[in-house]
């Protein structure tokens, strides 16, 4: 596979370079085409898309608002080489080209690992930055990471936009960004949101607000300081989907019922976050930034879920588990980044020397259910379709006619209480190689300390990690406005896993799973409005385990994932817009004894999305759209399987004045039963049936 990458990059750079036009296209800068600086952004340097050798996709606010996303998961089923997971119903997980993760996500550069549903209401722009990303971000970002930017102030405006917008479900969401500034030096920045959750799904419901003032101060010429201060508060109820029946597929009959307690079924999270960034330029060619992260979250959920399911011999009854967990964690990050740039020779440097200290304390605890009929955490139900399960606050009637209550104090699953101390040190140079060549060198040193004391089994264990992490890259450039890129990185995982569970057992005594990728691409700015990218790559994980032989030896267990994606986004011409991707992954389960012949869990082979919308008149326009995702495996051992899909979207769009314009979106038109994601064997969840969102924005 290397070797293919390596002849596919000569190949195009041949071709490209003889192809190449006589008439040079002059180079203009696209809003949402280069991350800048000033937003934080996760590339820490200001580099335009096209000379990044990694593949990059930016979704603006402006973009948020006019495809009506409203998550996170809204933007990732449009991101070629990414889909969703459950998330058990409480949380953002993502599948980044076939690596599962719900820690994956930064906010303005900082670590944001909490469990949850992160919003979209104060963002600039939202970066999916794909591969191996250790060298910026550290342990994680195995297969990608999300990066959301927040809004900040702006010098010298005053403007207040408004959004109110209301669903057929009778979900509402109102919405609001003030921006203030008497003079050139100072600006203060609020947004906020509050929306009312509902759904397609009985019981459904939730409430959610998010409140975020920002101050941007101009302290010289060469100094700016920003500030934030962010309150969250949700409350949701958890929905874990469907069981799958005798052919390993979700079943249908039972689309209309919960399986969960309508009271107890809830997700709770309370978080302060605080951040400042101070940026001052010491030249014309350094400049130096420091930023500064306080998290404080307080997250609760407690659930009731499917966890055996018989069609074949019991089809009307279900065997429900359960738990309560909690999560109270402060995280505390401090970075610091100078930007240099020199030449040598004919070369031009742009060296990014940075540093990265992290402390985190993060005490975890869950409480299984246990029914006083069976004793356990586990009990079973008599089940029709599209009527409640007899179970209400934890207090119901079995499918043996007994009246059963659960408590969820008895039985103490884990607690631990984890302490993190992790510091990194990283070099980039990007060299531009004459007019045509770009090189991107780097390399990141981490030690990660983590101890966690185990209160259940008065165990306290601790281990650190030593990790190096490069990336190479190289750009070929036959004119200004194409990329040819052949890039490599790496990235790792400490054991103690994404949300620290725990080091036990003979865990404290593995090294990290590591991961590279190789990666071969190109993007072409067509014009100044019109973007197309496409990528190759190969994921390598190696994961030491202790010997089934000898437990004083380990084996290294290796498996890879393989993919090819490509986009295109942006104008066709002045009324008509396009944002059109494929996404194709394969890859294959490996143990000690070798290949199993298996697929991984959650990566459909092929994935298509394609959203346009025309211009009809000045005032008028329309939006129609699909996406599909082929069927993938629910679980590990491949006995359990989400059905392919394919739904459409539609849209208008009208803009009564200058100042208000309204938009219509219309979600799943056909109204298909689908099955978007899961998190395991009886837990598929239920697409959302027809859906209609007008929303209202007003600029005042």
């Amino acid at each position: 596979m290397k070797k293919l990458f390596l002849f596919l990059f000569a190949c195009l750079t041949l071709f490209t370079g003889a192809a190449k036009a006589e008439e040079q296209i002059e180079e203009v800068v696209v809003l949402g085409e280069i991350l800048f600086q000033d937003q934080i952004n996760a590339l820490k340097t200001p580099t335009p898309i096209i000379n990044v050798p990694q593949s990059v996709v930016v979704v603006s606010s402006e973009e948020i608002t006019r495809r009506g996303f409203t998550s996170i998961g809204d933007i990732v089923n449009h991101v070629p080489g990414l889909n969703t997971s459950q998330g058990e119903g409480h949380r953002d997980a993502v599948v980044f080209r076939g690596v599962r993760s719900t820690a994956d996500f930064f906010l303005d550069g900082f670590r944001d690992d909490v469990q949850y549903y992160r919003p979209l209401y104060n963002l600039e722009q939202v970066e999916v930055l794909k591969g191996p990303n250790a060298l910026l971000f550290g342990r994680g970002g195995t297969g990608g990471v999300i990066n959301r930017v927040t809004k900040k102030g702006s010098l010298g405006d005053n403007f207040t936009d408004l959004g109110v917008a209301a669903d057929t479900f009778g979900g509402v969401a109102l919405q609001i960004d003030r921006n203030m500034s008497a003079n050139e030096t100072s600006a203060f920045r609020v947004n906020g949101y509050y929306e009312s959750l509902e759904n397609h799904r009985d019981f459904f419901d939730g409430d959610q607000i998010g409140f975020n003032p920002t101050a941007k101060l101009k302290l010289s010429e060469a100094t700016v300081l920003d500030l934030s201060y962010e309150y969250i508060d949700q409350e949701r109820f958890i929905d874990r989907g469907i069981p799958t029946g005798t052919d390993g597929r979700p079943v249908r009959a039972l689309r209309d019922t919960v399986f969960g307690d309508p009271l107890l079924n809830t997700t709770e999270l309370e978080a302060n976050l605080f951040k400042a960034l101070v940026q001052h330029r010491f030249s014309d060619t350094i400049k130096g930034n420091l930023s500064v992260f306080y998290g404080d979250y307080d997250k609760l959920y407690q659930n009731f879920y499917a966890a055996k399911y018989n069609q074949a011999e019991t089809p009307d009854e279900v065997t429900l588990d359960g738990y309560v967990d909690t999560t109270q964690r402060e995280n505390f990050q401090i970075s610091g980044n100078v930007i240099t740039e020199f030449q040598t020779g004919n070369a031009t440097h742009t060296l990014l020397v940075g540093v990265e200290l992290i402390d985190t304390a993060s005490d975890q605890d869950r409480f299984n259910t246990y029914f006083d009929t069976s004793e356990s955490d586990k009990e079973t139900f008599s089940i029709s379709a599209g009527l409640p399960l007899a179970l209400v606050g934890g207090r119901g009637i079995n499918s043996e006619a007994q009246a059963t209550i659960n408590d969820f104090t008895l039985k103490l699953n884990d607690d631990t209480h984890v302490e993190i101390e992790a510091s990194s040190v990283y070099v980039q140079d990007e060299i531009q190689l004459g007019e045509k060549f770009i090189a991107v060198l780097g390399v990141r040193y981490d030690e990660f300390d983590i101890e966690v004391d185990n209160v259940k089994s008065a165990d306290v264990r601790s281990r650190k990690d030593d990790q190096v992490s490069p990336r190479a890259g190289l750009i070929y450039k036959p004119q200004e406005n194409t990329s040819i890129y052949l890039s490599y990185s790496e990235s790792f995982l400490p054991r103690s896993g994404e949300q620290f569970a725990n080091i036990n057992g003979d865990k404290n005594q593995l090294d990290p799973d590591t991961f590279e990728n190789l990666e071969l691409g190109i993007k072409w700015n067509v014009n100044e409005a019109l973007s197309l990218s496409a990528s190759l790559f190969e994921i390598d994980k190696k994961s030491p385990q202790v010997a089934d032989s000898d437990p004083s030896t380990l084996d290294v267990i290796e498996s890879s994932i393989e993919g090819f994606e490509v986009q295109i986004q942006g104008q066709l011409n002045a009324k008509w817009s396009i944002n059109a991707s494929y996404g194709y992954l394969d890859g294959e389960q490996v143990n000690r004894s070798g290949s199993t012949g298996l697929r991984p869990r959650e990566l459909p082979e092929n994935t298509i999305s394609l959203w346009t919308s025309y211009q009809l008149t000045p005032k008028f326009g329309l939006g129609l759209g699909a996406s599909y995702q082929e069927e993938s495996f629910i679980n590990n051992s491949n006995s359990a399987t989400l059905p392919s899909y394919t739904r459409i979207d539609a849209a208008a769009y009208y803009e009564v004045s200058e100042d208000l314009s309204l938009q219509l979106h219309v979600e799943n038109v056909s109204d298909r039963v689908y099955f978007p994601n899961s998190h395991s064997t009886h837990q598929a969840s239920v697409g959302e049936e027809i859906n209609a969102r007008l929303s209202l924005q007003w600029a005042l």
